[in-house]
Formats: structure tokens, sequence, C-alpha cells
């Protein structure tokens, strides 16, 4: 009997301190999921800078004194050709975010280098049929603003839109050189003219605050009264016509908040 004590006691020890050595080793738990990325949010204002480059087109008429350009002395003009150049400016601007959709306004500004030179331009048709002319015409596209609207699908950080609404758009022409022993400018003439825009982009959340965009804008306007002396022929010239300008440009936004 006491020998049978004895085992259950050993037995009893041994369980004890097997229990105790399984309390004291150290309990590995599983570290919990990582919480879902936060959806990127376009709510908030912008403001930026862009670049890139314009191919326009345009054609013109004149009107002298009161009359059609190429009755008077049989004058004539060349205004065909494309206008092409590089921009530069800034834009500033805010979006809203409803789920998906994001509405927002942009105002932009730039810098324009298009420009087209013809190196014979005909102003008076006896002085061209006579080879006595030497005449270029200059036509500039001095800068380029816009104010719209866009609209678009966010999928989380890639934005795709629509834009369209007002342009206001500056051009010059000149035109200078020799005819009949008169040397000098013939024409010169600036003015800015109102029309409407529209294009579409994408635009690409790489940092928190900083978006990165591409976009075309399709720029069409109608130039009036666009008034320059021209002494050659005596009295003023009036030219009008319109200007179609497409503008492909990248641009960086910093984005509050």
């Amino acid at each position: 009997m006491k020998k049978l004590v004895t085992a259950i006691a050993a037995i009893a020890l041994i369980g004890t301190s097997a229990f105790a050595a399984d309390l004291n080793k150290p309990v590995y738990k599983a570290p919990p999921p990582a919480p879902p990325a936060p959806v990127y949010s376009w709510t908030g204002w912008y403001v930026g800078i862009n670049g890139g480059w314009g191919w326009a087109s345009g054609c013109c008429t004149y009107g002298a004194n009161g009359t059609n350009f190429d009755t008077v002395n049989g004058a004539t003009v060349n205004t065909s050709g494309s206008i092409n150049g590089g921009l530069f400016g800034g834009q500033i601007g805010a979006n809203y975010q409803i789920n998906a959709l994001v509405l927002g306004i942009e105002g932009d500004w730039d810098w324009s280098g298009q420009s087209r030179t013809n190196g014979s331009v005909c102003i008076l048709e006896p002085a061209c049929e006579n080879n006595a002319t030497n005449v270029s015409e200059t036509v500039k596209i001095p800068w380029i603003a816009t104010v719209r609207g866009r609209f678009g699908y966010a999928a989380d950080r890639v934005l795709f839109y629509g834009t369209g609404g007002v342009a206001f758009i500056s051009t010059s022409d000149n035109i200078t050189g020799t005819t009949f022993g008169f040397s000098g400018t013939f024409f010169n003439a600036s003015t800015t003219s109102t029309g409407w825009t529209a294009g579409a982009g994408v635009e690409w959340a790489f940092a928190q605050n900083w978006t990165a965009k591409v976009e075309y804008l399709y720029v069409a306007a109608n130039v009036s009264s666009q008034t320059g002396a021209v002494p050659v022929i005596g009295g003023t010239l009036t030219e009008s016509g319109n200007i179609h300008d497409s503008l492909i440009r990248a641009g960086i936004n910093f984005k509050y908040p």
C-alpha cells in the first residue's frame, strides 16, 4: 500500500511539473491582418504647371476702307498654312468626388510659341506679276487661356476625364517687306478672341499630394476686328477669320489637402 501511494505521488508530481513547464512556454499568436489601404480621394483644390505642343490652322479675310482688300489696287494676301509651336504655363482648379464620379473646374494660361511665316506674300498684284515685291507674313498665337469644367471616373489613383468650356486666344499678324519702292511694315495687328474648347485626359496620383496628367484640347475661335494701318495703299486694314488649334499637354499638380 505504501508503495502504491508513493507511485501515485510521483506520477502527480511529474504531471504538475509538465503542466508548469507548459505554462512557462511563450504563446505565439498570428499577427492581425493589415488594414486595407484607404481609397484615394480626388476631392480638394490644386495648382500646377504644364507644357506641350500646339498645331493650329486658320484662314482670314481682309477688308480695307470698308471694301474687300483684294479689290484695293489688286492687293491679295496669302494666309494659308499651319501655326505650330511649344506651350508652357500653369493651371489652378478644384475637384469634388462622389463615389467614383469626380466633378471639377480648372482654369489655365499658357504662353504659346506657335507661329507661321510665309516667305513670299503678294499684297499688290501688279508688283507680284512683275516680280517687284518681296514681302513676308508672320502669324503668331502668343498665348491661350481656358476656363473649363471637368467630369471624370476615378479608378482609385487614376482619373479618366473629359473637359470643356470657354477659351481665350491671342493672335497677331505682321506683314513686312518691299514692294513698289516701299520698304517697311505693311500691316501689324493683334487681338484677343473668345471661343470654345473641349478635350479629354488621364491623371495619376503618384503620391498623396502630387498628380501627373496628359491631356488633349481642341480650341476654336473666330478672330475679328484685328485692325492695323496699311501705309502702302493708305487707310486701315481689318482682318477677320478663324483659328482651330489642337493642344497636347503634360502637367504636374500639387493637391490640397
